[in-house]
């Protein structure tokens, strides 16, 4: 039997890559990770990854770094804030012309961009849930604390407000309260968004969702532990999570906080 072809991954930060390392080490997966920060590429490697520490913006080196690796199938984990991208890229000919070329650099378009560079030559983009489907968020109220009819009021109104702003390719998540939106997600990301709606609105219901025009292989809407502890530190009541569309890691540990803290998680179809 030939030898299985390792499995690419571009890593960002946070625990999803490491936890995603960590389960396909386990089931014998080889990978060769791609990721942008010394501590970063330390933890994985640990974890039991092949590790290539590159710069931002070093997108020649990134694919001949997995070419030469044998890598046919690449996958995309973990944030890369926008804000610290742009500051520290260092970009490579490569980047710049498609940097150049986008008409929009809004996240969206620019994971579109790259997923066509690497499949023109040929590699395959695949979703972090292909290897490990059992990430994606079931449908159902997850936790003790069930949503009251106000905070249901809250979750329908997020999506319908949370796919408007989707459909712009601005942001995935989304805070609201006695529908009112309280906060959108731009650049700052995820965690910044729960903190700055806190600062205005306690007992508020988080909603993050693919949005309408995204590719469902890349960048999907991820919740875990630290979320749930934003959250409480904010004063937030719900996370609303697309159910099937979306991770939800270290699901044990985020249930337990959400119950100690008395949130409410519901996977939303």
């Amino acid at each position: 039997m030939p030898p299985q072809a390792p499995l690419g991954l571009v890593a960002g930060e946070g625990k999803a890559p490491v936890y995603f390392v960590q389960k396909l080490v386990r089931q014998e997966q080889p990978l060769v990770v791609v990721t942008f920060s010394d501590a970063q590429a330390r933890t994985l490697a640990a974890a039991g990854a092949r590790v290539f520490r590159l710069r931002i913006g070093q997108f020649g080196k990134l694919l001949r770094t997995f070419r030469e690796n044998g890598v046919q199938e690449i996958t995309f984990l973990g944030k890369i804030e926008k804000p610290r991208a742009l500051k520290e890229a260092l970009p490579d000919l490569r980047a710049l012309l498609l940097w150049r070329r986008l008409a929009s650099r809004n996240d969206d378009a620019i994971l579109r961009a790259v997923c066509e560079e690497f499949e023109k030559e040929g590699f395959r983009v695949v979703s972090p849930a292909e290897r490990l489907p059992e990430l994606l968020t079931p449908e159902g109220v997850l936790t003790r604390r069930r949503p009251t009819a106000e905070e249901w009021e809250d979750i329908r109104f997020g999506l319908e407000m949370a796919r408007k702003v989707g459909a712009l390719d601005i942001g995935q998540c989304l805070v609201v309260k006695d529908r009112m939106v309280v906060a959108v997600e731009a650049m700052e990301g995820t965690d910044e968004t729960i903190r700055r709606a806190g600062r205005y609105r306690r007992g508020a219901v988080v909603v993050k969702i693919l949005k309408p025009t995204q590719d469902p292989r890349l960048d999907l809407p991820a919740a875990g532990a630290e979320t749930v502890r934003v959250m409480r530190e904010a004063g937030a009541r719900v996370l609303a999570l697309e159910a099937g569309k979306s991770l939800f890691f270290e699901r044990e540990e985020a249930l337990r906080e959400a119950n100690e803290a008395g949130i409410s998680i519901v996977g939303v179809a």
